[in-house]
C-alpha cells in the first residue's frame, strides 16, 4: 500500500489577510454611512458621491487581491493607497469649510487605515512606515493646519501600523524556525527507522560474511575482511547519521511550508569529523570529540586529504594486516589529528631518500599541505614499534586560509 504524504500548512498571515478583506468591506460601508447621515452639509454632494462609486466597487473588486501575500502586489498595493490619498484629498472640495476645521471625517474615512495595513501585512514594518507617512502627509494637507485631532489620528495609525508590521516579520521568522525543526524531527525519525532496517538486515549479514570468510580461509578471507570494512563505515554512517541540509520558506506567506536545498560548498565552516568518517573501517579506529570540530572547509578538506595520505601510506608499506588509529583533538589553540600505525616502522633516512628519488607522498601531499594551512606535520617512526603522524593546524591560521580561498 503506498504511503500517503501528509502536508502540513501552518500560518498567521492567513487570518490576518482575511480580516484585513473583511475589514476593507466594513469600513467602506461605515465611510458612505457616514456620507448618507451628512448628506445635506455637503457643498459638493455629487463629488463624494463620484467617489464613494469608485471606492465601493474598487473595494468589492479587489478583495481576491488582499487574500493572501502573493496576489497582494506592489503595483496593487500603490494603487490602492491612490485611492486612498486622493479621496482625503478630494475631501475639502465636496466637504464644507466648517465641518472639516471643526474635525469631521475625510471621504474614505477610517478606511485609509485598512490600506496602511495592507502595506504592513505585506512587506513589515518599514513598508507601514512608508504609507502611514504618505497618509499623514495628505491628512496634514486636507486640513491646512496641524490639528490637535488630526496629529492624533496620524499618530495613532503609524504607531498600529508600524506595530503590526513588525509583529509580522516576528511571525514569519517564527514559522521559518517552527518549519525547520518539524523538518529535522521528521528526518530524525526516519533515520532512527532506516537504522533499525539497516541494523536488522545488512549489517548483521555483513558481520556473517566477516566471520564465515574468516573461517573458510583463502578468498573468502579477503572477501569476509572487505565485509568487515563495509560494516565498519556503515555502521559510522548510520550512527552519525547524513549531513544536515539547510531549509528556507518556500513561500514566505504560506506558513510553516519548506524544501530542503543543497548547502554551497563553501559556505560556513565544515564539521571535520564528516570528514574523516569515511576513513572507519575494519582496521582503522577513529577516535573524536563528541561535538562538532568546525574548520573552514578549505582548510577541513585538506587536513583530511594529509590524514588519507598517512592512511595510504600505511596500506602501502605497513603490510594488510597492520592496524591504523585515527585521534582527533580539539584544542584552544588548534586542531590536533594523529594518525598512528602498528607496522615495522619508517628506517633512518628513508624519508630522504624517498624525496630524493622523487617520491612526495610524505614530503607533498601531508607536510605540504599542512604547510599551506599555517600547520605542521610531524612524524615519529621507530622502527619495530609503528609509525605516528602528527597534523596540527592552528585555528586562526585556518581561519585566514578559509577567506583567501573564498576571494
Amino acid at each position: 500500500m503506498p504511503r500517503r504524504e501528509r502536508v502540513m500548512r501552518m500560518s498567521v498571515e492567513l487570518p490576518l489577510w482575511r480580516a484585513l478583506a473583511g475589514y476593507r468591506v466594513l469600513t467602506m460601508l461605515y465611510a458612505v454611512g457616514l456620507f448618507a447621515t451628512a448628506y445635506d452639509h455637503f457643498v459638493r454632494p455629487w463629488t463624494a458621491v463620484g467617489y464613494y462609486a469608485v471606492l465601493c466597487v474598487w473595494t468589492l473588486a479587489t478583495l481576491p487581491r488582499v487574500a493572501a501575500a502573493v496576489s497582494c502586489t506592489r503595483r496593487f498595493l500603490a494603487a490602492d493607497l491612490a485611492v486612498a490619498l486622493t479621496g482625503i484629498l478630494l475631501t475639502p472640495l465636496a466637504d464644507s469649510h466648517e465641518r472639516i476645521a471643526g474635525g469631521g471625517p475625510t471621504l474614505p474615512s477610517i478606511w485609509t487605515a485598512g490600506s496602511v495595513l495592507a502595506f504592513a501585512l505585506k512587506g513589515g514594518w518599514r513598508w507601514a512606515a512608508a504609507a502611514s507617512t504618505a497618509v499623514a502627509a495628505a491628512n496634514l494637507a486636507e486640513r491646512g493646519s496641524p490639528a490637535r485631532d488630526t496629529v492624533h489620528n496620524v499618530i495613532l495609525v503609524w504607531v498600529a501600523s508600524i506595530a503590526i508590521g513588525y509583529v509580522v516579520e516576528v511571525a514569519r521568522a517564527s514559522e521559518r524556525t517552527l518549519a525547520r525543526a518539524l523538518e529535522i524531527e521528521a528526518a530524525t525519525r526516519e533515520r532512527e527507522r532506516l537504522a533499525r532496517d539497516i541494523h536488522d538486515g545488512v549489517l548483521q549479514v555483513l558481520a556473517m560474511v566477516q566471520r564465515r570468510g574468516a573461517v573458510l580461509g583463502g578468498e573468502a578471507a579477503d572477501l569476509g575482511r572487505l565485509a568487515g570494512e563495509q560494516e565498519v563505515a556503515l555502521r559510522t554512517l548510520v550512527s552519525g547519521g547524513l549531513l544536515p541540509v539547510s531549509r528556507v520558506s518556500e513561500d514566505a506567506a504560506a506558513g510553516a511550508v519548506v524544501r530542503a536545498v543543497e548547502e554551497p560548498d563553501d559556505d560556513g565552516p565544515a564539521d571535520l569529523r564528516s570528514l574523516l568518517a569515511p576513513f572507519a573501517a575494519a582496521r582503522v579506529s577513529l577516535a573524536e570529540p563528541g561535538a562538532p570540530v568546525p574548520l573552514p572547509r578549505v582548510a577541513a578538506r585538506e587536513l583530511a586529504a594529509a590524514v588519507g595520505a598517512a592512511l595510504d601510506n600505511v596500506r602501502a608499506h605497513a603490510g594488510p594486516d597492520a592496524r591504523a588509529w585515527i585521534l582527533v583533538e580539539d584544542e584552544p589553540d588548534g586542531i590536533v589529528v594523529t594518525v598512528r600505525d602498528d607496522g615495522p616502522g619508517i628506517p633512518e633516512g628513508r624519508l630522504a631518500q624517498a624525496e630524493g628519488e622523487g617520491r612526495l607522498g610524505v614530503a607533498q601531499s601531508i607536510r605540504g599541505r599542512l604547510r599551506d594551512l599555517g600547520g605542521s606535520a610531524e612524524l615519529i617512526s621507530v622502527p619495530g614499534q609503528g609509525t605516528e603522524v602528527e597534523l596540527k593546524v592552528p585555528k586562526g591560521a585556518a581561519r585566514a586560509r578559509g577567506k583567501a580561498e573564498k576571494r
